[in-house]
């Protein structure tokens, strides 16, 4: 089945979430805690993902803005790190994330193809567009979808089928594309395409579904889908 569409994840797939504690540090008046924004930045994203799985299963939804809030708090405090102006600069860089270098081209290069291209990600819809206008990216993306849609986490079987809802897409006929590779594992469970761009060069999860391709980052994926 030819694929038709191609679909990314946007949190450490396409945005660098790294990129709001690397910046704050960078900043005058950081050179407290400097030294210590790659802990921070690790551990925000560990309970950011923590947060989702657990209100995923307790059924207790709420969107991933809040859910960005509760984690970057945990995270604050571990690093004993009381400053409400360092919070709310850090909140504010995550709606600025910079892309990773690669995406812009990857996604011209899709585009051109004639492919379509999309978004499906944990994250509220304010959070994801002002990210992709932030990083020049809106004008490349036929949709940004969200979980908000169906309020449940990844991997949870419904989000993935906002895509064929939105797109009128069989399974078969999507490629996904993710860096987390238990996003990966459950979308190839689901019958996407499914490719783990594993930036961090980690082992594959023990989970059911497996991607098709493993890529190191993004650079290849224009090349491998022309194939087909």
């Amino acid at each position: 089945m030819p694929i038709r569409l191609c679909v990314f994840d946007a949190y450490g797939t396409l945005f660098d979430v790294a990129a709001a504690a690397r910046s704050a540090a960078a900043e005058p008046g950081a050179e407290g805690w400097a030294a210590r924004w790659p802990t921070l930045s690790a551990n925000w994203r560990r309970k950011q993902l923590e947060y989702t799985w657990l209100r995923a299963v307790a059924g207790a939804h709420v969107d991933f803005w809040q859910v960005t809030q509760d984690a970057l708090d945990w995270a604050l405090e571990v690093e004993r790190l009381a400053d409400p102006v360092l919070r709310q600069r850090l909140l504010d860089l995550y709606h600025e994330l910079a892309a990773f270098p690669e995406v812009p081209g990857v996604l011209a290069a899709l585009k051109a193809r004639g492919m379509q291209v999309a978004i499906l990600s944990n994250g509220a819809p304010p959070m994801l567009e002002a990210a992709a206008r932030s990083a020049g990216i809106a004008p490349l993306l036929n949709a940004i979808l969200s979980v908000e849609d169906v309020g449940v986490y990844k991997p949870h079987p419904s989000v993935y089928g906002l895509v064929g809802t939105r797109f009128g897409t069989e399974p078969g006929e999507v490629a996904f594309v993710s860096s987390n590779g238990w996003d990966a594992c459950a979308a190839a469970a689901f019958g996407f395409h499914a490719i783990w761009a594993n930036r961090d060069g980690a082992p594959l999860d023990r989970l059911p579904g497996s991607p098709a391709h493993v890529l190191p980052d993004l650079g290849a994926l224009p090349a491998l889908l022309a194939k087909g």
